[in-house]
């Protein structure tokens, strides 16, 4: 079915991003494809960054996890469910009629691969946990804090360091064999399409580039026993290229002469997606993880201690703080400890706070930003006989939003003229009273807006970017803004400070 060229409308008549029939699209197209912690994903958008109807798929995944840390997931499952998505979102496309082919990642993934280019490890995803005891031998050797401002984020078990050294001490044999590490949206390029490049951000979401020379850092390289070949060559992510396996264009016709963005990760993608792209203006993402982002130039010359800073390009960085748990938090919740009704849990959250709710740190997979205790647990106390399931899931999305808070505080000590804050993701969907906790703990108002897969769409618009750079992109719909309550502002002073005890008591001291 060949798409159908519709003339741009004019500045004044951009839509809002919903979708549209094929007939309908608007060209460039571009095949945008997103790889998160629950499922895999493929969509085609038009010009403006719309997604075209009954041209999507999805194919569902869950990370392997283990109580001793393992979080982790097939590489080479996650390639099939890529080429399988591809193939039915391009189903009877002409041949040729995609321009651009782009992938988002959740960040920090590491696949160990020999010299045919063969997975020999599982992808080890940025919640595994198992390299804590090199986290605290990297932690004791060097200094974390010149660490921390060279590559612009802090020794962790959620990045490549640590995870290499785990894999010298448990895995001697596989890193005898190991020709590359690459991440896995690397490893998915290099099987279906021949593209072998890393983009910078990737790169830079591994802990280990360095944020002020754009390359991999040395004395990181010398502590994890590992060579600059062994990695990637990196590109910025508007550097792309075509297809070099033979079979690719026999495989999908619609993709003949399109051009293969480099992967990217998640966090980046999130922020285009809803158009936070200046330094005054904050995402905030609310999925099975969650973070808050916002794009600045060059790089700050000094970061938080609680913040990352990666490189995205040559000339700008993404400063934030992620969180590993948070829409993982409620789906516990519901599955385990404290199922509620969804009509009784959404009252309880929009009412005003109430005295004896429990106080929960909730790192059910280690805590990132802003302590980077790797090993963290999940802590709930101030339960009496008096609690009761709705109480639980209160104090959890209070530990949530104080959680998001804590990343807040940091920004706007390195920009204080932040104005505004966008919220999105999956729990602002399916949990929406969730934002209304989180805006009362900023203390800010906070804009959610309405449009499904984000990170996906923010792929998208970073191809179109190249393809089609003097183009419009549509607008993205609002549902809500969430306006704090003075009223509340001293209870959420004394969470706040309540919270940080306990850190202090059961987690720093770990």
């Amino acid at each position: 079915m060949p798409a159908v060229t519709t003339p741009l409308p004019p500045p004044s008549d951009i839509p809002e991003a919903r979708g549209v029939p094929l007939e309908q699209a608007v060209e460039p197209l571009v095949l945008a494809m997103d790889i998160g912690s629950t499922s895999t994903r493929a969509c085609l958008y038009d010009a403006l960054a719309r997604p075209i109807r009954k041209r999507t798929a999805k194919a569902a995944h869950q990370f392997r996890e283990g109580a001793d840390g393992t979080a982790e997931i097939d590489a080479d499952a996650v390639t099939a469910e890529i080429a399988d998505v591809i193939t039915r979102v391009l189903a009877d496309l002409a041949p040729g009629s995609v321009r651009g082919v782009a992938m988002d990642t959740f960040a920090s993934s590491l696949v160990c691969v020999d010299a045919e280019g063969s997975a020999l490890t599982p992808c080890i995803t940025y919640a595994d946990s198992r390299s804590a005891p090199q986290l605290a031998q990297l932690r004791a050797e060097l200094d974390e804090s010149a660490v921390h401002q060279a590559v612009g984020a802090r020794l962790h078990t959620s990045y490549h360091a640590p995870r290499l050294l785990w894999l010298a001490r448990t895995r001697p044999d596989v890193l005898a064999r190991t020709v590359r590490f690459v991440s896995l949206g690397e490893y998915v390029y290099t099987r279906l399409a021949g593209v072998d490049a890393a983009a910078t951000s990737t790169m830079a979401w591994t802990g280990l580039l360095n944020r002020h020379t754009g390359d991999l850092d040395a004395d990181l390289l010398a502590a994890t026993g590992t060579r600059r070949e062994q990695f990637a060559q990196i590109v910025d992510a508007d550097s792309p290229a075509e297809a070099t396996s033979p079979g690719t264009g026999a495989r999908w016709p619609a993709l003949v002469g399109a051009l293969w963005f480099p992967a990217i990760p998640d966090g980046y993608a999130s922020n285009l997606g809803v158009g936070a792209t200046d330094a005054g203006t904050v995402a905030l993402s609310a999925a099975t993880s969650g973070a808050m982002r916002v794009i600045v130039p060059g790089t700050p010359e000094v970061l938080p201690t609680g913040l990352w800073a990666y490189r995205v390009s040559a000339s700008e960085s993404i400063v934030g703080g992620a969180l590993n748990d948070v829409g993982r938090v409620m789906t516990w919740l519901e599955s385990t400890l404290a199922p509620v009704e969804e009509r009784v849990l959404d009252v309880a959250l929009r009412g005003n706070p109430v005295p004896g709710i429990p106080l929960v740190l909730p790192f059910l997979t280690g805590e990132r930003a802003t302590g980077w205790a790797g090993n963290a647990r999940a802590v709930l106390t101030g339960v009496s006989s008096s609690t009761g399931a709705v109480d639980i899931w209160r104090g959890a999305v209070e530990g949530v939003a104080i959680s998001y808070e804590r990343i807040f505080e940091q920004l706007r000590s390195v920009n204080p003229d932040i104005h505004q804050v966008i919220a999105s993701g999956g729990v602002t969907q399916h949990y929406p009273a969730t934002m209304e906790v989180v805006a009362q703990a900023l203390g800010f108002p906070l804009r959610v807006v309405d449009v499904k897969r984000v990170t996906m769409r923010g792929t998208a618009v970073f191809a179109l970017s190249v393809l089609d750079p003097e183009g419009q992109r549509a607008t993205v719909p609002q549902s809500a803004t969430l306006q704090p309550d003075h009223a509340q502002k001293s209870y959420y002073a004394d969470l706040r400070a309540r919270f940080d005890a306990t850190y202090r008591d059961v987690v720093a001291e770990r």
